[in-house]
Formats: C-alpha cells, sequence, structure tokens
C-alpha cells in the first residue's frame, strides 16, 4: 500500500515534517475550505471520495516538494471539471467560477487550475505532451506535474480497478509508458517509479466483480442528501435549459 495522505490532517502533518512554513500550511488549508464546499457529496466511480482523492493529489506534490502553489491547486484540480458551484451547471469555466477561486486561492493558483482543466488527457494529448515536453515553460511543466499526480491517485489502492472493467484500458501500455518517461524528464524519479509500480500492479491485481461500484461507468457521480433542496434560481435556469432536469431532485444520486 502507500503512504501518501488520504485526509486533511494527514497532509496537514506531511506537509510540516516534509519543511512546509505555516504560511504555506494556511494556503493549503484555504484550498482544503474550498475543496469541502465543491466537492460535499462527489465521489470518483469507484465509490472513493472526491475529496480523498484531491487531497491524495496534494499529498503526491507535497512529497515530491513541490511549490505551495503547486499543492494547493491540485487539491482543487478538478473544481472547473466535477466541483458544484451552485450555479446549476455540471462543467466549464465561467467569470463566476473563476471569481470564487480566487476569492480563496488568488489568481496564480486559479490560473493553474484553469490550465489544468483545459488540459484534455488522452492518448493524443499524452503523445502530444510528450513530443512537446521540452518546449514547455515552467508553468507549463508544474501544470502537467499535476496532472501526473493525479494519475499515479488514480492507481493508488487498485482504485481503478474497483471501477468497470473499461477503465482498466482507458490508456495504452505505450500511453503508460509515456507518462511515466514525462515524470523521469521533468526531474521527479520517485513519481516515475511510483507510477510504474502501481500501473503494473494493476495490470495484475485481482478485484472481484462484486466490489465494483455499479456507478463505475461514471467518472464521478453525486450523492445528494435527503434533505438537499435545489435553490430557487437554478430550478428556474434548469427548467428554461433544459425542461426534463426538472426530474433530478427526484433521485437520491445523480451522476455526471
Amino acid at each position: 500500500m502507500h503512504n501518501f495522505a488520504q485526509t486533511n490532517i494527514q497532509l496537514y502533518n506531511q506537509m510540516r515534517f516534509e519543511g512546509y512554513s505555516n504560511e504555506d500550511l494556511t494556503c493549503v488549508l484555504n484550498a482544503y475550505n474550498l475543496a469541502m464546499q465543491l466537492f460535499v457529496s462527489c465521489f470518483r466511480s469507484s465509490g472513493k471520495s472526491f475529496i480523498a482523492h484531491l487531497v491524495g493529489t496534494a499529498s503526491i506534490l507535497a512529497s515530491l516538494h513541490a511549490p505551495t502553489e503547486v499543492v494547493a491547486a491540485g487539491l482543487v484540480h478538478a473544481a472547473y471539471e466535477y466541483g458544484d458551484f451552485g450555479d446549476g451547471k455540471k462543467r466549464g469555466i465561467s467569470h463566476f467560477r473563476r471569481e470564487t477561486v480566487k476569492h480563496f486561492l488568488g489568481q496564480e493558483m486559479e490560473e493553474y487550475i484553469a490550465k489544468y482543466f483545459g488540459l484534455s488527457w488522452n492518448q493524443n494529448t499524452i503523445l502530444h505532451s510528450y513530443n512537446h515536453l521540452d518546449n514547455l515553460t515552467q508553468f507549463e511543466r508544474n501544470v502537467l506535474l499535476m496532472r501526473l499526480a493525479n494519475e499515479l491517485e488514480e492507481y493508488l489502492d487498485y482504485g481503478l480497478i474497483y471501477c468497470a472493467s473499461v477503465k482498466q484500458d482507458f490508456y495504452s501500455h505505450h500511453s503508460q509508458i509515456m507518462m511515466i518517461e514525462m515524470a523521469n524528464k521533468l526531474g521527479f524519479n520517485s513519481l516515475a517509479t511510483d507510477l510504474e509500480n502501481r500501473i503494473q500492479e494493476s495490470d495484475t491485481a485481482k478485484i472481484p466483480v462484486a466490489l465494483r461500484n455499479p456507478q463505475a461507468e461514471k467518472q464521478s457521480f453525486t450523492v445528494v442528501a435527503k434533505s438537499y433542496k435545489m435553490k430557487l434560481l437554478v430550478k428556474v435556469y434548469r427548467y428554461l435549459v433544459h425542461p426534463f432536469t426538472s426530474i433530478i431532485g427526484k433521485f437520491i444520486t445523480k451522476s455526471y
């Protein structure tokens, strides 16, 4: 198993031992406070809480002694993809969303999160990133580092195998090798080693089908509390834009 943090307290303790300052910890605390709001009811397709995945990604970045801004951005890296801003939208960037993130984290970290959202990740973009790695700015290299940390976190605890079988084949073997080599070329040999080991372990591990989450065909899903009440303005927006989504409140779980 791994030693990366999965809770905020574990992350704070790790960063203290890694030599991050109190100011650094305050920055990460602010990021966690934002993550609590945006991902309060969100889960990965394995059934793992999304916030644990976010903390794990930040923990990997902290273990690599990444700059505090990168660690904090890693803690909210999926804000524009899966975060619930209460605006009735499932995903994407808007002025309201960007200003909300800037309020908590400042402009630099928000730019990291926005750039991360714009970096689509599939076999074609992995190849493009690999081929153009030497031409990337330091900012772009940090965003790529966030992405690779995210990929490692997905493999921890055999997380991908607790999803639908298609998740195991999401990347080709060639794409996996390129991700490992990119970590090495960025100067993070331990990240490359961890990626290689976790990928190999996932390829050979056997997880009972009964343990795979029934929502596994989705990348992420939300479990809504029974006391949940949709805001009136959101109701009106959804009725006007998507009339049939008004029935969504009848379900405890809504998928993204």
